[in-house]
């Protein structure tokens, strides 16, 4: 037990000022009880992103079914797998509290289909891919904004190792035996998910629990929505193979853990048993073949396309130099919702000449000549709705 308490992320560790490094101070009221990973925790979860994650998909779309688990219940599961693991190693359980509610702050509607299909339309009109890690760290730095106690709206402005656990955070590893990266890097240097790894033990715990928290979890999902029927008994078969008994998602949830925190060491890193990471990508190869790409799945992905190209080749055209903003609130007369909602997010990030009278402090993001900059805002826009909120819009555009 506190196998890892010497490499913990606080004042003892030589990194300790990288690892806590804004990109400049925090407002001060001269009575804050928090720590700073603290105050990153409480900037995430007042943020409207992180309100947003409780209507987006994780992995299957159903709005309508309470039982079904959503992008901010595999959050909070995250939040409790990586504070159990780096509680019982001696970590800053207070640093994996903070990376686990942003890990997916920069996730899509519609799940990871979304996420294939925004990042199509990057591909083509940006010539550079859209995955959510990344997005992830460019909404904490410049897209949230948070009052501050003058009422001026900012950026979140988290700590290196927040904003490093979440671009670092890529679940769909396949490697035993993580460990930190010994180098402090600008994060714009990432290119694609998983190039690093993190900077913190405490964000590799966040990694690995966010692979354990998702495997069993979809499972219950499939066979609530009764995916998986023809496939029980290969499940059954599958999970047997480490315990006679029948077991569920907490039951393999507590192995993976157990066998993790077992295992783990500094000079090993964070390790499963062969047994134990042999069953969990077991798992996930059966989660593949027989959930993610299974055929109930493909008319909804159909559907998901069809909305958010339209969203976004709506706006699109809405383009026009210095005449743009007139465009867009021409837009409302036969897409109200969509001109509204876009005009109000798009103003906060381009020097519209007003920001004292609208309270803006934030970073300015946006040049409004630029088709460029125009098109990455639409699809910053676009990341951050709900599913219920993308339909919406789809049906105010197509409605008469």
């Amino acid at each position: 037990m506190k196998k890892f308490e010497k490499f913990a992320a606080n004042i003892l560790n030589p990194n300790w000022k990288k690892i806590i490094k804004r990109n400049y101070p925090l407002y001060s009221r001269g009575n804050d009880l928090r720590s700073d990973f603290e105050r990153d925790y409480t900037r995430i979860i007042n943020s409207t992103a992180y309100r947003r994650l409780k209507h987006k998909t994780q992995v299957f779309f159903s709005p309508e079914n309470d039982h079904i688990c959503t992008r901010i219940e595999h959050v909070t599961h995250v939040e409790s797998i990586s504070y159990t693991i780096a509680n019982y190693l001696g970590l800053n359980t207070e640093l994996t509290k903070a990376i686990s509610v942003a890990h997916d702050i920069g996730h899509s509607p519609f799940g990871h289909e979304g996420e294939r299909i925004l990042s199509e339309i990057s591909k083509r009109d940006l010539h550079s891919p859209f995955w959510h890690e990344k997005n992830g760290l460019e909404f904490v730095d410049y897209i949230e904004l948070l009052e501050n106690q003058d009422r001026f709206k900012e950026n979140l402005n988290l700590t290196y190792a927040v904003r490093d656990g979440i671009i670092s955070h890529c679940g769909e590893i396949d490697e035993n035996g993580l460990k930190p990266r010994l180098e402090y890097i600008d994060l714009s240097q990432y290119s694609y998910p998983n190039e690093y790894n993190p900077y913190t033990w405490e964000a590799c715990c966040v990694k690995v629990a966010d692979k354990i928290s998702y495997i069993g979890r979809d499972i219950e999902d499939a066979i609530t929505l009764g995916i998986l029927d023809e496939h029980l008994v290969d499940l059954d078969n599958l999970l047997k193979s480490f315990d006679d008994k029948k077991i569920n998602n907490t039951v393999l949830i507590n192995y993976l853990l157990s066998d993790l925190c077992e295992n783990s060491s500094p000079e090993k890193g964070l390790c499963f048993s062969d047994e134990a990471f042999e069953l969990m990508n077991n798992v996930k190869r059966f989660n593949y073949l027989n959930i993610y790409f299974c055929e109930r799945i493909k008319p909804s992905v159909k559907y998901f396309r069809l909305v958010l190209n339209e969203i976004y080749d709506t706006l699109k055209n809405c383009f026009d130099g210095k005449n743009t903003m007139t465009s867009i609130k021409n837009l409302s007369k036969t897409s109200k919702l969509l001109s509204d909602s876009f005009l109000g997010f798009y103003k906060q990030y381009y020097d519209c000449g007003d920001r004292d009278l609208l309270k803006l402090k934030n970073h300015i993001f946006f040049n409004v000549d630029s088709e460029v900059d125009f098109s990455r805002c639409i699809l910053y826009y676009i990341s951050g709705m709900t599913d219920n909120f993308a339909i919406d819009v789809y049906n105010d555009i197509i409605g008469f």
